[in-house]
Order: C-alpha cells, then sequence, then structure tokens
C-alpha cells in the first residue's frame, strides 16, 4: 500500500484498521511481529491498532496452543472473533421458508426451514418467515441483536431498495417493499435478492463454479430463470431484471409450460411440481406421449440457456431448481448448445442443490459485512 501524507488521521486510523483486521482473519493466530510483516506498519501502529480492536470486540487474545509456539516466554497471539456478530441466509420460496445462521467467518451454525402453501398470501408469508427465524435464533441461543447483516433471496425481478417489482410465483408478492418490511423486524442491514442470481453467488463460493468467474447457474423449473456472473461479480442488469429467460418464448408465441408437459393435448392444470414429475415418471417408464412432453420441455429450456450463452459466453453453466433432479437434463443440453453456440460452455450439476438459494443468500450477507470490516477501498472512498 502507498504511503499516505497529511490528509485526515481519522482515514488514516480506519485504513490501519482495516488492513491490520484483514491481516488478522487470514492467519492462524499471528503474533505482533508477524502483523508488521504482513501490514508494513510500525509495531507501534500495530500494538495501537490491535488493542483498539480488543476493545471493539473483533479480536481477542489467542488461547494458549494456537498457532506456533516458540520455546521460552510465549509471544501474544491474536485472532479475529468470527464470534463477534451473526448472518442470516434466508430462502422465501413457493413451497418453503429456509435460514441459515453463520459466524463472521461464513461458517453454517445452524439452519431451520418450514413449508408453506403455494397460495398463501404475502403477509402469512412474511409471519412464516420471522417464526423460521425466531426459532433458529432461540435454539443457537443467539440474541437478535447480534446478527451483523441478513440476505433474503426469492422469486421475482428486485429493485435495488428491496421492493419486488415483479414476481407471479409467489402471491400478493408483485409491489411488496420486502426490505422494508424486513428491515422491521431485524436491527441490521438486510439485503435483497433475485433467487437465481443468490443461487449463482452461492455456486461460485462453496458449489460447482468454485473455479469460474465467468458463469450461468440455471434455476430450471417450469418458467426457468438465471444468474449470471461476469468476471467473478453478479450481474443484475440495469432494473434488476437480467437472467429473466423465463419470459423469452413470448417473443415467438410459443407454446406455454402447460402445453408444452401436456400428454393429451389439452393444457396440464394445476401446472406444479408433481403434476410435472409425474410426467417424467411416465416418460421414464416409456409412455410415448409423455417423452414427447418431456422432449418439448426439455427443448424449451435448451433454448432458454442457449440464448444467455450466446449473448455473456460463460465458461460454465451450472444447472439447478427442480429439474436438475430429472433424469436426461446434461446431456440434451450439453448437445444442443454445441449446435447452438459459437464456443459451447461446460455443463454441470448444481453441487449445492436446494441450499443454493440460502446460502447464496448468506453469501451476500457476508459480502456486506466484510465490505464494512475489511475494504480499504471503501474507507477511502466513503471519506472522498
Amino acid at each position: 500500500m502507498g504511503r499516505l501524507t497529511g490528509g485526515d488521521p481519522s482515514l488514516l486510523r480506519r485504513i490501519n484498521s482495516t488492513v491490520v483486521l484483514h491481516a488478522l482473519r487470514a492467519a492462524d493466530a499471528p503474533t505482533l511481529t508477524d502483523l508488521v510483516q504482513v501490514t508494513g506498519l510500525s509495531r507501534p501502529t500495530v500494538e495501537g491498532v490491535v488493542e483498539g480492536l480488543i476493545e471493539a470486540g473483533l479480536v481477542a487474545e489467542a488461547a494458549a496452543g494456537e498457532g506456533a509456539r516458540r520455546q521460552g516466554r510465549p509471544a501474544r497471539r491474536f485472532r479475529f472473533r468470527t464470534e463477534a456478530g451473526h448472518l442470516l441466509g434466508i430462502e422465501i420460496g413457493p413451497h418453503r421458508i429456509a435460514a441459515l445462521l453463520s459466524d463472521l467467518s461464513g461458517r453454517v451454525l445452524d439452519s431451520a426451514q418450514r413449508p408453506v402453501a403455494e397460495a398463501a398470501p404475502a403477509e402469512e408469508r412474511l409471519e412464516r418467515v420471522r417464526a423460521v427465524v425466531a426459532d433458529l435464533l432461540r435454539r443457537s441461543g443467539v440474541p437478535r441483536s447480534a446478527l451483523r447483516a441478513v440476505g433474503v433471496a426469492g422469486p421475482g425481478i428486485v429493485e435495488a431498495d428491496g421492493t419486488v417489482r415483479l414476481s407471479t410465483a409467489l402471491p400478493g408478492w408483485t409491489g411488496l417493499r420486502l426490505g422494508e418490511r424486513l428491515r422491521r423486524s431485524f436491527r441490521c442491514p438486510v439485503l435483497v435478492e433475485n433467487d437465481a442470481n443468490a443461487a449463482a453467488v452461492a455456486e461460485h463460493w462453496q458449489g460447482a463454479a468454485t473455479g469460474s468467474d465467468d458463469i450461468v447457474f440455471v434455476l430450471a423449473g417450469l418458467s426457468p430463470g438465471a444468474g449470471s456472473l461476469i468476471g467473478g461479480r453478479l450481474h443484475r442488469g440495469f432494473g434488476g431484471a437480467a437472467g429473466e429467460i423465463g419470459a423469452l418464448h413470448l417473443l415467438g408465441r410459443e407454446a406455454t409450460p402447460e402445453k408444452l408437459l401436456s400428454t393429451t393435448g389439452t393444457p396440464l392444470h394445476p401446472l406444479d411440481e408433481a403434476q410435472v414429475a409425474a410426467v417424467f415418471a411416465a416418460a421414464r417408464e416409456g409412455a410415448a406421449q409423455a417423452r414427447e412432453a418431456v422432449d418439448r420441455f426439455l427443448q424449451r429450456l435448451v433454448h432458454d440457456v442457449a440464448a444467455l450463452v450466446l449473448a455473456l459466453d460463460p465458461e460454465l453453466v451450472v444447472i439447478g431448481g427442480w429439474a436438475a433432479g430429472l433424469d436426461g437434463v446434461l446431456e440434451p443440453l450439453r448437445g444442443e448448445l454445441a449446435r447452438y453456440c459459437l464456443r459451447p460452455p461446460q455443463v454441470v450439476l448444481s453441487q449445492l442443490g436446494e441450499a443454493a438459494i440460502a446460502t447464496g443468500a448468506l453469501r451476500l450477507a457476508l459480502d456486506h459485512v466484510e465490505g464494512e470490516l475489511f475494504a480499504v477501498e471503501g474507507a477511502v472512498t466513503s471519506r472522498q
């Protein structure tokens, strides 16, 4: 880091604190000497910063046995207190509410989930969210005041302030000021994101896409959605609507999913996962009309994914959602993408499965806290 001259002393203290805290988090119980070597700061500066971080509750002296030990009088060692705060990642879905609780390192400590009716109105769904969180915190012994950030993900186009601009999957969800409503329940920032976007973040963090920075995650369902990372950064689009590939069939006035998956010529009603699973099961048993319906459904999915691949040229496409569990999804996708795309990407199944959305929401909360605690750039920008 370049030498700073003049300027605001409080800004310099903030930058020094950020640099030392980052070094502490990355190391295994370092000594003051270790921190001086890593940060390039003077020993008096490091000592002062560490004492300040201890007073703030973010750092503690490491217990005996942590880190390497030397003969003679042992040097004091320190550690970042991952237990100094907690994070929540919440999935609000058509059929369930799920939540993950972690410490400040992102390590999941506990989880909870409850079913919810697909037809449940918005108020009932929000009440179920509160009940799941209350149960999780009570069981874990974590006070609500210990939460540093909450990530929330669900279906729909989400604006920057957490308002759901459009959602066809959840009754009463369109126009809901979800972020504002949930902030009343927490004394910390609440970050709201689309479910496919959150799942893309999760797969990049802990799943099938950890080694790739240009990816598309397809949340494959009756109306598929997609989240994408470009250069390792989530691409939301101007208004948060990037990746809404489920609407592509409207461009050509093609058949709706109800007609695609029908085995009788009559639109499939009600169109739900149980009905679709029955069609796929019949196809596996050899029913000709069911096989044709499955082929139509997969062809639509291929076209939707191909459009996004042609636009973004990702290295990797990850297939998630309930359709990822259906037999024969990958090979048709790979074969057809090879036909349509100039440079076919790798195509793999999600490694996180149904945990992807809540995990991504948790990562968003962790990103927010890391931005507050560890980003030197944020400290400089905030004072400009």
